[in-house]
């Protein structure tokens, strides 16, 4: 009896592992292939677009997302959903969803600026390039977009993160808003201080956010260090960064997820 009992439980644990890795996103989601002739490879896109999209003649907003796989759908996701199609339908949010997959083996080599002495990486510029020349020109052509820097915003955890940063200081008259959660500023520390140092002032809307339990004891002081040069660029009465540490937060897709609608609200 109890050898059957084992086995009925292994059982129900398997089809619960079985269903929870199911496809999960909602139908305001598909997905795409497009040449990116910047990196010599092809990038599988997924869209978010709203509930009322093809019942509405209005043009909406864009945010671009780095790690597509992990957005929509548990079951092409690394370890969990950021559930992103499900909160803004919640929402009824009015904005498009552009997720970049990330999938590969290529992955530090595109979000890293510069390369880093014991991990080598440092292939963004062209990987922005193909955001800002190829894929934000095709989507702008595809769907009904607001184009301008005010309604463009970029979002990114990590690594992610790191490169959502940097894109905005090199492209500020394209990326109007960003969302930088948890950013591996670690990994070019120093050149992009030294990046921020340079610009005379920053308009972007940012929003920081991370956790004090993330396993990198830099992680807080980094973000604070780079909060606190953004804050020299313009005047804190235009309330254009908001900064946000989530006690006990750590490392993961929970952390992102449960910050991502605030994180949505505040920026637009």
């Amino acid at each position: 009896m109890m050898q059957r009992l084992i086995l009925l439980i292994l059982l129900f644990v398997a089809i619960g592992k079985i269903i929870a890795q199911q496809n999960k996103a909602s139908k305001q989601v598909s997905s795409f292939s497009i040449k990116a002739p910047q990196l010599n490879t092809t990038k599988k896109i997924w869209i978010y677009l709203p509930k009322n999209y093809d019942s509405s003649k209005r043009k909406y907003p864009v945010i671009y997302m780095h790690d597509g796989q992990n957005l929509f759908d548990a079951k092409t996701s690394f370890v969990g959903e950021w559930n992103i199609d499900e909160k803004l339908d919640s929402l009824n949010a009015q904005v498009i969803i552009v997720g970049i997959e990330h999938g590969n083996e290529k992955r530090m080599n595109e979000l890293t600026p510069y390369k880093n002495a014991k991990y080598g990486g440092g292939d963004a510029d062209n990987y922005l390039d193909f955001i800002v020349k190829t894929l934000k020109p095709e989507i702008d052509k595809k769907y009904r977009t607001k184009t301008n820097a005010r309604n463009t915003g970029i979002m990114g955890s990590s690594l992610g993160g790191l490169v959502s940063y940097y894109a905005i200081l090199k492209y500020p008259e394209v990326f109007g808003k960003a969302g930088i959660f948890s950013p591996a500023f670690w990994f070019n520390r120093k050149e992009i201080i030294e990046l921020t140092n340079t610009i005379p002032k920053l308009k972007t809307k940012i929003y920081f956010l991370c956790g004090d339990n993330e396993g990198d004891a830099d992680m807080v002081n980094d973000l604070d260090k780079i909060e606190s040069l953004v804050s020299e660029k313009r005047c804190e009465c235009l309330k254009l960064t908001k900064k946000k540490i989530v006690k006990g937060g750590q490392h993961n897709e929970k952390l992102w997820r449960d910050g991502f609608t605030n994180v949505y609200l505040w920026l637009f």
